[in-house]
């Protein structure tokens, strides 16, 4: 039996076509993706609006899905539309207002040899409330840190897909920034320049412009990540696609980690511990707090998410509807 206690408001779950019960085990300890991470996955959020709960982006982050399980050679066993509505189901099953949807398809039990030839392709899907991912930071902000080991590289593996093997490198560099005190890793590529964070995008704010990462950098391309772009012209911010670089980090006027469950989580100091790892230079970004235009794109993808800015509709999947 599990508890649910770090999973708030979570009573039910959704498995191939069947709802069960929080706290009931369903799978073996020999099948695949447990000891191989072959598994895909999606972070989804839904919102309270006025018109009732609603998945932000549900299409493309399924697109996604879909996308994903073929890099990992899966046959999804549903439709993508069978998939949307399990993830509408989740949430008027558990009564949510707002909440975190994770659906996760894996090779099962079967075989145990590194093809899973004989290994079944299953569907979860779960959902609770999960509040701000990187902690109540307020005023102060998060405080990354510039790992040593790099990111994967794009040239290794098609990182428009999010697959679960993938996340053992963010696991373990998110577990080594808490323990020296830091509140996020902050990935380099290969080539020496800003990746992403372990599960987040970095975006960077200089003169006006928002500057994102380009897709070569090897980095997942977010769905906060693009709709930021679209919706920073509404501001008057203009927009760069293009490499980040160090020193366009410790140099913004703001920077900020992106993300589903990130959402805009302004960054205000990182060390740089690929440089020296016992005494690692700290930078401070900015004023050393949230950047003005950072809180306000923040807003304004509130506004969006929440079905307060009917410009952004189609970005919107109503629960009830």
């Amino acid at each position: 039996m599990f508890s649910n206690a770090h999973f708030s408001k979570a009573k039910k779950y959704w498995y191939m076509g069947k709802f069960y019960d929080w706290s009931e085990p369903i799978f073996h300890p020999m099948m695949h993706a447990l000891h191989y991470g072959t598994s895909t996955f999606e972070g989804i959020r839904a919102y309270l609006t006025d018109r009732g709960p609603a998945i932000f982006r549900l299409k493309d982050h399924i697109d996604r899905f879909f996308h994903s399980a073929s890099v990992v050679k899966m046959k999804v066993p549903f439709t993508k539309e069978e998939v949307m509505q399990a993830c509408k189901d989740v949430i008027k099953e558990n009564g949510f207002d707002q909440a975190y949807i994770r659906p996760l398809m894996f090779y099962s039990y079967g075989n145990l040899g590194l093809v899973p030839i004989h290994c079944p392709i299953e569907l979860v899907i779960g959902a609770w409330d999960w509040g701000a991912y990187l902690g109540e930071t307020g005023d102060r902000g998060v405080y990354g840190c510039i790992v040593p080991k790099r990111r994967i590289h794009n040239s290794q593996l098609d990182l428009s897909a999010k697959l679960g093997g993938v996340y053992v490198q963010s696991t373990i560099n998110g577990i080594e920034a808490r323990q020296r005190g830091y509140d996020e890793a902050i990935f380099l590529n290969l080539e020496g320049r800003i990746a992403e964070g372990p599960g987040e995008n970095i975006c960077v704010i200089k003169d006006g412009v928002l500057h994102a990462n380009s897709n070569s950098e090897s980095i997942l391309e977010g769905f906060t990540r693009t709709s930021l772009l679209e919706l920073a012209p509404d501001l008057g911010l203009k927009t760069r696609v293009a490499p980040i670089t160090k020193e366009d980090l410790f140099q913004a006027d703001e920077a900020f980690f992106c993300g589903t469950a990130a959402e805009v989580s302004p960054m205000t100091k990182v060390a740089d511990l690929s440089e020296n790892q016992d005494n690692p230079p700290v930078y401070t970004i900015g004023t050393g707090k949230p950047g003005t235009l950072t809180l306000r794109l923040a807003e304004a993808y509130k506004q969006a998410a929440t079905g307060k800015n009917p410009k952004y509709e189609k970005w919107l999947a109503y629960v009830n509807e």
